[in-house]
């Protein structure tokens, strides 16, 4: 499968080309910058592009209009065509992501459901209460006014969806983040993937997840993966209270998941506050050897790889310094995060090296507040790292094949 051995890059469109979220805009490619942006991924050692929402929608993405239109404010369907084409060309698998607990407030289908009543074509399709005291009353996400829940149980729902993943990837895409997985009953899930895998048979699909049994879901759904927050709460979190017991708690639970699925790892994306200032830029580098050496499919969140800093607010515009626009190329950036780039390539070229660490354990056998020593064993096998790391005043850390040295902070 070729999505065992993958390591992402993740991209968020509409904030790295530069379009305005909650501005109006004139259509323009601007999705044709990562065109200059994929021999870095090349580069990076990653082996996919895990691109964030690319349909039409009314401001960030997540509050679409047209999930069969790519979003004008990023070009048109032969621009995306042209970007997945140049991807193939590097060897580089295409993510997209599907937005399908809801939709934006103003979608045409919704306002024409209104209008149609609970009669009309498309009333099983969102999940509104039509009898509701003061008239039609629709489901929302998390609160979010704007944001439209479909309606799961529907027949609707689950063609809508299925006519959607299958649209794009017919057009060339190989697999889709599903946003919001966890609001959603599995069922639902489990009820549209073997239809879509029935034509698309080599198609991956992780679903986010945040809390809960992660290997229910992924059993009961039949995704391929789930994103693993626990890992990257724990990683966040032990480096900076400086508590490796509590990255070591989540480690044996990350090992017990491996049994059942291999989680979709991560230690930063376009939801939460950048590594670099969670943790700061030296103990960063340290959260991306745990990423590198623990099993699962990881993800490098586009400009971490430079030590891009960002805090996640809570209101509107928070998620704005977590997705900032990038240059018209690599070359383009400050130099100021070169030692961050330099151990990102290092430590993937590691993870690509040894291949069998996508389902590798890990055993600690040295644990303190500040010093963590764990061992990573292939899964049925005998191979082996040690993985040394200190966060203390001077943090370190380097990673161990027997005698030799793999990586270490100290060059």
């Amino acid at each position: 499968m070729r999505f065992q051995d993958a390591i992402l890059w993740q991209v968020y469109p509409l904030g790295f080309c530069g379009a305005p979220i909650r501005e109006a805009a004139t259509p323009a490619p601007r999705l044709r910058r990562l065109l200059n942006w994929l021999d870095h991924a090349v580069e990076l050692g990653t082996s996919g592009l895990l691109l964030g929402p690319v349909f039409a929608s009314s401001t960030h993405g997540y509050d679409s209009l047209d999930q069969f239109a790519v979003d004008p404010r990023l070009g048109t369907e032969q621009d995306l065509a042209d970007l997945v084409e140049a991807c193939h060309d590097r060897g580089l698998v295409v993510v997209l992501d599907g937005v399908f607990n809801h939709v934006g407030r103003d979608h045409p289908r919704f306002r024409q459901a209104l209008l149609d009543g609970p009669d009309g074509p498309d009333a099983d399709l969102f999940a509104v209460d039509w009898a509701a005291e003061g008239g039609p009353h629709a489901a929302v996400f998390e609160g979010h006014d704007a944001l439209v829940a479909l309606n799961h149980s529907s027949a609707a729902a689950r063609e809508y969806v299925r006519s959607v993943m299958e649209y794009w990837l017919e057009r060339g895409i190989d697999g889709w983040r599903l946003d919001a997985a966890y609001t959603v009953d599995p069922t639902f899930w489990a009820a549209v993937l073997p239809a879509v895998r029935e034509r698309h048979p080599d198609a991956w699909f992780v679903g986010e997840v945040i809390h809960g049994d992660y290997a229910d879901f992924v059993r009961r759904s039949g995704v391929d993966t789930v994103t693993q927050y626990e890992l990257w709460s724990s990683v966040g979190n032990a480096i900076a209270s400086r508590n490796f017991f509590e990255l070591d708690w989540t480690l044996q639970r990350h090992n017990a998941f491996l049994a059942d699925f291999v989680p979709a790892t991560f230690i930063g994306n376009h939801d939460v506050t950048r590594i670099a200032s969670t943790v700061g830029e030296d103990r960063a580098v340290l959260a991306l050897a745990v990423l590198m050496t623990v099993g699962g499919i990881p993800t490098v969140y586009a400009g971490d790889e430079f030590g891009y800093t960002g805090v996640k607010e809570e209101r509107e515009g928070g998620d704005d310094a977590v997705r900032p626009e990038f240059p018209d190329t690599p070359g383009d950036v400050a130099p100021w995060g070169a030692s961050v780039l330099q151990a990102h390539r290092q430590l993937i070229a590691l993870r690509r090296r040894y291949r069998w660490l996508v389902t590798a354990t890990t055993t600690a056998e040295e644990l303190t507040n500040t010093r963590y020593r764990y061992r990573v064993r292939a899964a049925g096998g005998s191979d082996e790292l040690l993985v040394e790391l200190d966060i203390g005043d001077r943090p370190s850390g380097r990673i161990l094949a027997g005698d030799r040295v793999e990586w270490s902070t100290a060059g």
